[in-house]
């Protein structure tokens, strides 16, 4: 819960605590006021409590919560995140010493988590570290003066490897030059994104669909699993039955807070949301369209690629031949590139053994493959991604939203050419 590329609100109480019992809450006082703040501010109630106070008060910087009369920690963990304002760093106390249940309660956003019975010491440890937080530089702040290059990966038919390609992307950014990294499948029901890189998906993307109006700096901290330490990714595997009903404005506004949050998005792009949601691509810096060689593709790349240049003119397109093998193709590189007029800027060859080494690994195709040919063939390409989209960057910058005013929004330009020319008298 705590966002750290946010800087934390002004105006707070600095803590408050809701502990169950009142051994608790001996041990607690003291070292709060050896902290500077209020014993008053530590208060008897675990959890539920917390909700019904921060329902109708601010949220303070700090935040202690008791977990011990908790039947569900995590549910209740999501429930107080809904009344928490963005900032608030929560330290969990509770009972059950569970491994599994620290690690899930610090991917939901929890600061830390203390075991009862309490001791002073971890206590004011815990309290240093989370007081710490708002006196180190902001995430966002530290690299303000870096641009942001978003990647959308669209395959032009289904199987040609695009998820591949984009888990890919996503893992060669984080790693190599380690750019803070978001990964975004948009394919609902049927995406790879957390299979590929071995996580569960979880319900963030569907609840950003749900409920556009929560999405903001807060809500993408606590939805988005961490890969690795530069990368998150959020996906979803919603139901069969569940059909997409939106439109599309949860996925504008989650591209606009990885703008904030992160140095490189990466869209796992399916080909129908270009029929669906043409404006997901308003601020996309370059399009990667994969493709094989294979007439049915052939076509849909001409199709695509003349969308792109009548809709995404800014946008860099880069046309990537997956799964290219030398002896057997239904048509050759040449005659493809003749179809397409245009040349395939990067050929990634079939590996079938490679692919399935990375599948066992629960692995990224490039990180399982890290010194083979087609391996080397896709740092290429990300470094040819990374340059090409911090030049459309610096050439097309994020431009502010101006508000006009009446006289603004008149064309008078436009009245005075119309008046001249029903005055002017051909000669």
């Amino acid at each position: 819960m705590n966002a750290p590329w946010k800087s934390g609100p002004q105006g707070r109480d600095n803590f408050a605590a809701f502990l169950c019992d009142e051994a608790s809450l001996e041990i607690l006082r003291p070292v709060a006021a050896e902290m500077g703040w209020a014993p008053e501010k530590c208060c008897k109630g675990g959890l539920r409590n917390a909700v019904q106070s921060l329902s109708i008060t601010s949220s303070p910087n700090i935040l202690m919560v008791d977990l011990s009369e908790s039947g569900d920690p995590l549910t209740d963990i999501n429930s107080l995140a809904e009344v928490c304002e963005p900032g608030t760093v929560v330290i969990a106390v509770g009972q059950v010493n569970d491994v599994r249940l620290y690690r899930d309660l610090l991917g939901s956003g929890i600061h830390d988590y203390l075991l009862k019975p309490l001791s002073p010491g971890h206590l004011r440890d815990s309290l240093i570290q989370a007081q710490a937080i708002f006196s180190a530089p902001r995430h966002q702040e530290s690299h303000s003066d870096k641009k942001h290059v978003s990647t959308a990966v669209i395959g032009t038919r289904g199987g040609c490897g695009a998820s591949t390609i984009a888990t890919s992307l996503a893992w060669l950014f984080s790693t190599e030059p380690k750019l803070a990294t978001a990964l975004l499948d948009l394919d609902i029901h049927f995406g790879t994104g957390a299979l590929t890189l071995d996580l569960e998906p979880g319900r963030g993307l569907t609840d950003a669909i749900e409920n556009p109006s929560r999405i903001d700096g807060l809500f993408i901290e606590r939805a988005m699993i961490r890969a690795n330490e530069n990368l998150s990714l959020l996906s979803a595997e919603a139901p069969i039955g569940a059909p997409l009903l939106t439109d599309g404005a949860a996925f504008l506004q989650l591209e606009e807070e990885f703008r904030q949050a992160f140095e490189m998005t990466v869209i796992d792009l399916p080909r129908n949301m270009l029929i669906n949601f043409p404006h997901l691509l308003a601020d996309v810096n370059v399009c990667v369209v994969v493709t094989e060689l294979t007439l049915a593709a052939a076509r849909d790349t001409i199709r695509v690629l003349s969308w792109l240049k009548t809709n995404v003119a800014h946008a860099q397109p880069i046309v990537v031949a997956n799964k290219v093998q030398p002896q057997i193709f239904e048509i050759s590189r040449a005659d493809f590139e003749a179809s397409i007029e245009r040349k395939v800027d990067f050929a990634v060859a079939y590996d079938l053994k490679s692919a399935t080494q990375a599948a066992k690994l629960g692995q990224t195709f490039a990180e399982a493959n890290k010194a083979t040919k087609t391996g080397a063939a896709l740092r290429e390409l990300a470094q040819a991604v990374q340059s090409s989209g911090n030049a459309d960057a610096e050439a097309h910058p994020p431009k502010p939203e101006v508000k006009k005013s009446l006289l603004g929004k008149i064309d008078i330009k436009a009245m005075l050419a119309k008046k001249t020319a029903k005055t002017t008298v051909p000669a």
